[in-house]
């Protein structure tokens, strides 16, 4: 067994046994008592509670109370009693008319460890370790402090790893197995995209007005494989990001987003600036909830070579129809996918309807077809999603 799998293996025995039985349901509502539905609509999807509940710090503040954590009789820790740990478990069947295995079982296609809760008043943490994503150890993604209403003000703190996407749409909330393919793709051979990155990220929201404002700064090169100097950064530019959200009441919102950054690698004299801008669009009525998003992307430089600059335009539509609103046992998603780029690899369409339905709280079924538009090609996926 190689170093590495025995730490693994170390790691995740160390976790159980400090779950103990822990393990039973997920573990904000094994912490709180309360059915997924307070959150989730369905689970991974959030309900306007969940959205307030993640805001807060993953901390239910009308719950909070010093009992339910060990102290010591030092007024300046709160120990959670029981470490909170959960898992998700996702499992697929697929059919690709133009891939050369037809037919694939990803069982599991992923397995995951995730913990959150109070660290002290007010501040919360959150991460989870992937265990096995694509058949491989990917390890942490979400992995951040967040620090909430500091000095009492609307202000929001998080420090740690995170999708950039985040406040625009959120991937791994996603009810379809179909990507928003935008926020993950990379130009050339440039490292940045609107996937996961280090860095901060502040939440301001204006309550007066309905008005949200994030803003984050970031490495700007994803999370990047350890190098012989084990820096974080590949070069010394730091990315930075803006995304303004004005709510018009509970049925519709508009939003404005800009990134702007620079990268170079080590083993280039060359530079790249990028630059994303666009506006997404939000509007619920009844059972129906719609998102859009187009962001135009601009690279001066993605080949490292004294090249010519690049545009990429990107489209995500999502159509969510829930015929009881966040008690619906089944719900249907359609989602559509654009990318037209200079470099013409990147092109990319895709049209998919999703079908879900809950067997349990913590446990859906999907059924998922997608035409790709670019390939020629259709899929079918069958499989099961489950948290525990």
């Amino acid at each position: 067994m190689s170093p590495r799998s025995r730490f693994i293996l170390l790691t995740l025995l160390t976790l159980v046994i400090s779950a103990q039985s822990t393990w039973a349901i997920p573990a904000f509502a094994r912490r709180y008592k309360v059915s997924c539905t307070t959150c989730h609509a369905p689970f991974p999807r959030l309900t306007a509670y969940g959205e307030e509940f993640a805001g807060n710090g993953f901390i239910m503040k009308e719950s909070e109370k010093e009992r339910d954590y060990v102290t010591a009789g030092d007024k300046m820790l709160w120990l959670n009693k029981d470490f909170p740990l959960a898992a998700r478990f996702d499992a697929f069947a697929t059919w690709d008319s133009e891939s050369e295995a037809t037919t694939d079982l990803q069982t599991p296609w992923g397995v995951k460890l995730l913990s959150g809760g109070t660290l002290y008043r007010n501040i919360g943490y959150y991460f989870y370790f992937y265990m096995s994503e694509h058949g491989e150890v990917a390890g942490v993604e979400d992995a951040y402090v967040h620090f909430d209403n500091i000095f009492d003000t609307p202000l929001d703190v998080m420090v740690g790893q995170f999708q950039t996407s985040d406040p625009l749409m959120k991937r791994e909330l996603r009810l379809t197995v179909q990507d928003y393919e935008i926020y993950k793709t990379r130009i050339g051979d440039s490292s940045t995209n609107l996937a996961y990155d280090r860095g901060m990220m502040l939440v301001y929201g204006i309550e007066q007005t309905g008005t949200d404002l994030v803003g984050f700064i970031v490495n700007g090169n994803g999370i990047p494989q350890s190098g012989a100097e084990k820096t974080y950064d590949s070069d010394r530019y730091k990315n930075a990001g803006l995304r303004v959200l004005q709510g018009f009441g509970d049925l519709f919102s508009l939003g404005g987003f800009v990134y702007i950054g620079k990268e170079q690698p080590a083993s280039s004299t060359y530079t790249n600036e990028v630059t994303y801008m666009g506006p997404d669009i939000g509007i619920g009525v009844g059972p129906l909830a719609f998102t859009g998003q187009y962001l135009l992307r601009t690279d001066s430089d993605p080949t490292f070579s004294d090249g010519e600059e690049i545009e990429t335009s990107g489209i995500c539509a999502e159509l969510i129809y829930m015929p009881r609103g966040e008690q619906s046992r089944w719900m249907m998603t359609g989602l559509y996918n654009r990318i037209d780029s200079d470099l013409d690899v990147h092109d990319f369409e895709t049209w998919t309807l999703s079908g879900t339905v809950l067997v349990a709280r913590n446990l859906r079924l999907i059924l998922e077809g997608t035409r790709d538009a670019e390939r020629e090609a259709n899929r079918l996926v069958f499989g099961v999603t489950s948290a525990f």
